[in-house]
């Protein structure tokens, strides 16, 4: 598994924010690889092994999609789920499907910023006369990709519908 994407880091792509800032997204049964990250106060403790082991899988498989989406839901202080957009099935892995309508905002900056950019986020979601039923965090780039572009993006997932 040396290139993942034909990127100028061999890992993530760059991200383009247009597609996802202040948009209104439509899935139905979204196909995600669903995994589990341990935590500790949010703060990740197994992240990079655990993406390590789905997206061997995941390319094993042939079911890396053009354009990577991982979502995160921040379940509790000592754990969050994470799910990977992926083609189809993969073996031996607990799949996952997502539907619903999503408004979706780009945040750029720490990781340490993500209180703020929630209280963005709900008033972007109220703005449009709506009310947030799940949030995920689309994490755009691995941090070693964030330092080499020099942009840390994070797109704020909130399930209206």
């Amino acid at each position: 598994m040396d290139k993942l994407y034909d990127s100028p880091t061999g890992c993530c792509p760059p991200f383009d924010p247009a597609p996802w800032d202040e948009k209104e997204h439509t899935w139905r049964d979204k196909l995600f690889l669903k995994d589990h990250v341990r935590s500790f106060l949010h703060i990740p403790l197994n992240f990079g092994k655990v993406m390590v082991r789905n997206m061997e899988k995941i390319v094993q498989a042939q079911a890396l999609t053009p354009e990577p989406l991982l979502l995160s839901d921040e379940k509790s202080l000592w754990g969050a789920d994470v799910y990977i957009a992926v083609t189809k099935d993969i073996p031996n892995s607990e799949m996952a499907r997502i539907s619903g309508r999503f408004l979706t905002k780009v945040f750029e900056g720490p990781y340490k910023n993500i209180r703020t950019w929630m209280g963005q986020m709900d008033t972007f979601v109220k703005s449009r006369g709506k009310a947030t039923k799940h949030l995920y965090f689309f994490y755009t780039t691995c941090p070693k990709c964030a330092k080499a572009y020099g942009k840390n993006y994070v797109v704020l997932v909130a399930k209206i519908d």
